[in-house]
């Protein structure tokens, strides 16, 4: 937070803008697609100028990328509390499975999917270290980041073909994925 609280806006203005432009622009991604995101689209839904998006979030990759770490920790929150009471192969069995859910039904993510191209899969997803970091933590095996690529691309093979339905992925997960950690 920077500066005085606004009394009239209840908070601290540059922190209620950019709040405001980042949801403008999630709703966006939501109903057009990450090919949707526009500047001045953002502005119009949060009611201010393209020049004052620009000052408080830069540029179109800049309030891309803000989105997507929004929703990515979105995410791994809810998988965390979802996992968190299992240990062993059922956190990962669980970790996995919740991650499949919360994924498919969070509009930004399902946005970003359905328009990622190949490079933008490797760039943000496969080859991220960061997720590969938290698939280790939330699914309770070790700081491993070979482990956590498996487990990054176990989920996305998933997601870009999914099973017929969840218990045919739980057979999936439970009988090739497991084995490869000693469960």
């Amino acid at each position: 937070m920077t500066g005085q609280p606004d009394w009239l806006a209840g908070g601290h203005r540059r922190d209620l803008a950019i709040e405001r432009i980042h949801a403008a622009a999630a709703d966006l991604i939501a109903r057009k697609g990450m090919a949707g995101l526009n500047i001045d689209l953002v502005a119009a839904d949060a009611g201010c100028s393209r020049a004052t998006v620009y000052r408080y979030v830069g540029g179109k990759s800049a309030l891309r990328d803000a989105v997507l770490a929004t929703a990515t920790a979105r995410i791994a929150e809810t998988i965390g509390h979802s996992a968190a009471a299992h240990t062993g192969p059922e956190r990962i069995t669980h970790a996995i499975l919740s991650a499949l859910t919360t994924v498919r039904a969070d509009p930004v993510a399902t946005a970003f999917l359905a328009t990622i191209s190949p490079a933008e899969v490797d760039e943000y997803l496969a080859n991220n270290p960061r997720l590969a970091y938290a698939a280790t933590q939330l699914t309770g095996i070790e700081d491993n980041p070979i482990a956590g690529q498996w487990i990054v691309r176990v989920v996305l093979s998933l997601l870009f073909w999914p099973a017929t339905d969840p218990a045919t992925e739980q057979t999936l997960v439970e009988r090739y994925v497991l084995p490869a950690f000693g469960a």
